[in-house]
């Protein structure tokens, strides 16, 4: 669902015009808007809202793909791992993956779900990512199924074709 006005649209679309490989969290940060904004003001086909409803089978989906980049950003850190999504569970508020990963998603805090195509920000090479954002639209976590380095064999872009069809959110 887009909330984002037509000038943080033209205001995203300057920057990237200015810098095609910046990172939304620091354009985020620049424009004074929550990432998940920024995302939405990408310009057409960069990013597809996917169902947050469905987030559970999402992140479920993710299992198959075998080892993806995991990046996980705060306003002090950014962690990242590399891994498998697997081995889940559910405990109170929290949908755990216990794999070499070992994260633990706090489901009813997430807000938005993006299936986001962009240039990578260090190379420019085309990166394949499924971004989750909270209900205040910062970044819970993002799943990279390309990083950087080489762009997505046919396989890859195949997989990430798939998973934005059938998450896309039905008024996207």
């Amino acid at each position: 669902m887009s909330t984002t006005d037509s000038p943080l649209r033209d205001r995203v679309s300057a920057a990237l015009a200015d810098n095609p490989n910046a990172m939304t969290m620091q354009l985020a940060r620049d424009l004074g808007t929550p990432e998940a904004e920024v995302i939405r003001a990408l310009p057409p086909g960069r990013a597809v809202e996917l169902d947050i409803g469905r987030w559970e089978a999402l992140i479920r989906s993710f299992e198959p793909l075998g080892a993806v980049h995991v990046i996980v950003s705060n306003g002090a850190v950014t962690l990242e791992a590399t891994g498998q999504f697997g081995n889940f569970s559910t405990w109170g508020e929290f949908f755990n993956v216990q794999t070499k990963l070992d994260m633990h998603v706090r489901w009813p805090r997430l807000g938005a779900v993006f299936a986001v195509e962009k240039p990578g920000h260090l190379d420019g090479v085309p990166t394949l990512s499924v971004q989750f954002f909270d209900k205040d639209g910062q970044s819970a976590f993002k799943v990279f199924l390309t990083f950087g380095g080489k762009p997505p064999t046919p396989e890859r872009r195949g997989q990430f074709d798939a998973l934005r069809e059938q998450f896309r959110a039905a008024n996207s």
